[in-house]
């Protein structure tokens, strides 16, 4: 798959995401698409919330909150992850092969930096905000029932796991549509003709969905190891 007959999809992304990109545009690209991911998954938490809307409107301290909440918590989240997801992304754009190596590479590092990232910010969090009573281990100990919770919009880290799709949106697409190229009887359809991208894009939503919920999954078999080995023996 060469630059001129990538999906119409990957060329935004090519323009915003590749070696040529300057440092700081890059950083200042990562950051409008992790916004620009955030925001529609945070109307639809808000929404699925009867009264939540008119709470904010009407409370400007738990609009504050939700906000801080937001920049401080979410947006390092989503930003990280999706800074090492571009990242990949540019890294494979101008070759013809790699996506398949970037998306193999990328899946297990942002299912990790999610934990990583929840985990170092709700402990800084209690240090610097005395969130959690202040306790960074008692902020570690709601990570994993957090993120639980996230596939399923229990709590905001849903939100910040959602928007964290906009980054492997294209590596998806891109290492697709190299199968379709590498397997052109069984693959090529769905990557062919105008209704490819989306079809792809479809495909995507559907891949993310199962790997947000198995994210979670991850989460609640965890915290359920942890209570327990916690769990003082009874005779």
């Amino acid at each position: 798959m060469t630059r001129g007959d990538r999906p119409p999809p990957l060329t935004i992304f090519d323009r915003c995401f590749s070696r040529h990109v300057p440092f700081t545009r890059f950083v200042l690209n990562v950051l409008l698409f992790s916004c620009l991911g955030l925001l529609p998954f945070l109307i639809l938490y808000i929404s699925l919330r009867p009264g939540f809307w008119s709470s904010l409107i009407a409370d400007p301290l738990a609009r504050n909150l939700l906000l801080r909440q937001v920049a401080t918590n979410g947006l390092p989240v989503v930003y990280l992850i999706n800074h090492v997801g571009f990242a990949l992304y540019a890294g494979m754009a101008d070759r013809e092969r790699g996506a398949l190596r970037a998306l193999a590479i990328d899946v297990p590092t942002r299912i990790v930096l999610f934990f990583i990232a929840h985990a170092a910010i709700y402990a800084g969090s209690a240090r610097m905000f005395g969130s959690f009573g202040g306790d960074a281990v008692q902020a570690l100990g709601v990570v994993g029932p957090t993120i639980a919770g996230a596939a399923s919009f229990g709590n905001l880290s849903g939100v910040y796991l959602y928007a964290t799709a906009i980054s492997a949106y294209p590596l998806f697409v891109a290492a697709m549509q190299q199968s379709a190229d590498a397997e052109p009887k069984s693959l090529g359809p769905l990557a062919a003709g105008r209704r490819g991208p989306w079809l792809l894009s479809a495909l995507f939503v559907v891949a993310f969905v199962l790997l947000a919920f198995a994210i979670s999954g991850l989460a609640a078999l965890l915290s359920l190891l942890a209570d327990t080995q916690l769990r003082p023996e009874t005779r």
